[in-house]
């Protein structure tokens, strides 16, 4: 077989985000059911947030130019939250709490801490200046201005900024649709026994968990047993009914990896074999016009290779703002002697030695062991044709942002 040379990652990342098809199907959704889901529209604010001046303590509302050191002040009214006020008389304070609305009139308010109530009203301690202790009208968000942009991933804090503007129903992208398939004959569901040569069905378990983290509605989920005709069939039914495609194993160049050679034959195979470890073997293409991505069939390397390759490509068919995760610069707390002509992603965590928070890498790299990642937080990037000293700074991807 001919060699095949290997992608470098910024090429792939640019031909793979390059085809994605975003997402063009929205849908209304209850405010609480939103969580998780992406806007499909601007957020422009309705009107100012909160609506009127209001008290940002538990005090006393009064117009700074009418406090005289020393001379008490009787207590006109009291403002509960919720209540309309009146104008504050002249000369008067009126008691007010934690979110009250500020009356005309009144410019400041004075924390009850520093309020003394004689049976003449009240003596303040201390100075007091105009302004201080009051939310402003609009302070939060402004009437007109855009609060949350198409494309945001929607958290606990944007649900809760989304109803301070009294938005009910939200316009969201519609979830991608993923089937997933196993390719092997040796693979075995959990609860079953097995056989001499059998082992159990990891990737399924580990794309369905990172699917339903990235905001995937899987609509298949099967084991691909090793047969060029029933791959074949498999995959054009699933394009029928999916998004996107991802499948774990097959797409190597053994005699029985089928996946890979199904796309050449009736689909398309527009890119195969990345210069990433762990995931070489990993592959892109098309079947009836669907979208496959071909992950390797070692469980660590399908899980590194979905969070660098296939999130990047999720979000953008989601129509994400933000498709690439920042990370952070780490100091090593290990070494790479020998360098390699693939970018690798180090299973690692983060630890403190001797005052200062260092990555260390798990002792056993191979693709094949998932429990490095069960011990990891994050991946630690070694780049290309680079060697690793003890101290040198690395690109430090934790888990939780790779999936976010």
């Amino acid at each position: 077989m001919m060699a095949v040379s290997l992608t470098p990652v910024e090429d792939a990342m640019a031909h793979l985000l390059g085809a994605a098809p975003v997402i063009a199907q929205t849908q209304p959704l209850p405010l609480t059911e939103s969580l998780g889901r992406i806007l499909a529209q601007d957020y422009q604010v309705p009107s100012d947030v909160p609506p009127a001046d209001n008290s940002a303590v538990d005090g006393y509302a009064l117009c700074a130019g009418d406090y005289v050191p020393g001379q008490a002040l009787s207590v006109s009214d009291r403002i509960p939250a919720g209540a309309a006020p009146s104008p504050l008389k002249l000369g008067t304070v009126a008691r007010i709490f934690t979110g009250s609305e500020v009356p005309a009139g009144a410019d400041t308010v004075i924390m009850q801490e520093q309020v003394e109530v004689t049976p003449g009203g009240i003596l303040i301690n201390g100075d007091i200046d105009a302004n201080q202790n009051i939310r402003r009208r609009g302070q939060d968000l402004a009437r007109g201005t855009l609060a949350l942009k198409k494309g945001t991933k929607i958290r606990p804090q944007e649900m809760g900024l989304l109803a301070s503007m009294g938005v009910a129903e939200v316009a969201v992208m519609r979830k991608l649709r993923v089937a997933i398939f196993s390719t092997g004959d040796e693979l075995v569901d959990p609860g079953q026994p097995l056989a001499a040569g059998q082992i159990y069905n990891t990737n399924r378990f580990t794309l369905l968990g990172l699917l339903a983290e990235a905001g995937c509605d899987v609509t298949l989920c099967e084991t691909l047993r090793d047969n060029r005709t029933v791959t074949r069939e498999t995959l054009e039914r699933a394009a029928t009914q999916a998004d996107l495609i991802i499948t774990s194993g097959g797409v190597s160049v053994g005699e029985e990896d089928h996946v890979r050679a199904v796309l050449e034959e009736s689909g398309e195979l527009s890119l195969w074999r990345l210069a990433i470890k762990p995931g070489k073997p990993l592959a892109f293409g098309s079947i009836k016009g669907t979208p496959v991505l071909g992950l390797p069939g070692n469980p660590a390397a399908v899980l590194v290779t979905f969070l660098i390759v296939g999130m990047p490509y999720i979000r953008t068919c989601q129509g994400r703002l933000h498709i690439y995760s920042p990370g952070k610069k780490m100091p090593a707390a290990f070494t790479v002697t020998s360098p390699s002509v693939r970018r690798e992603f180090v299973r690692a965590r983060t630890e403190s030695m001797n005052g200062e928070t260092r990555v260390s890498a798990y002792p056993n790299q191979s693709s094949g062991v998932l429990s490095s990642a069960c011990w990891a937080e994050g991946l630690a990037v070694v780049p290309e044709h680079t060697t690793v000293a003890a101290g040198d700074l690395l690109d430090y991807y934790p888990f939780t942002e790779l999936l976010s």
